[in-house]
């Protein structure tokens, strides 16, 4: 999995139960966006052979979207699934909090996400 910010702890709980279940899922954070740490990102896909991309931004011109061409561009033949994407749905952001949680992406998506990729893997 690849993410930064908010997603983070997301991220991390995602992969704690996904531990539970038999999946060993590795979490890059992606602390700073530029430079973008291709190299990290490189390594991950390469150790891991798949990618889950986590982004709180919508998936049409997101950050998800740039990390999957990268990804694409540098490590096409080291995947065994399509890389995945795991972003907000695409309406403007609610203020209300149960709202917001409602678009954002949650650790169901993102075990949903990981589930599925190793399926078609």
């Amino acid at each position: 999995m690849i993410t930064y910010g908010g997603s983070l702890p997301k991220a991390l709980e995602a992969a704690g139960q996904l531990a539970r279940d038999g999946i060993e899922a590795e979490v890059l954070d992606l602390r700073c966006l530029r430079p973008l740490d291709t190299a990290a990102i490189m390594a991950t896909v390469g150790r891991t052979r798949r990618a889950v991309v986590i982004d709180e931004g919508w998936r049409s011109g997101s950050l998800a979207g740039e990390i999957s061409a990268l990804i694409m561009e540098q490590a096409f033949w080291e995947l065994d699934a399509p890389v995945a994407r795991v972003c907000s749905e695409e309406v403007p952001i609610p203020y209300p909090q149960h709202l917001e949680q409602a678009v954002l992406p949650q650790v169901p998506d993102i075990i949903a996400a990981v589930s599925h990729l190793m399926e078609r893997s």
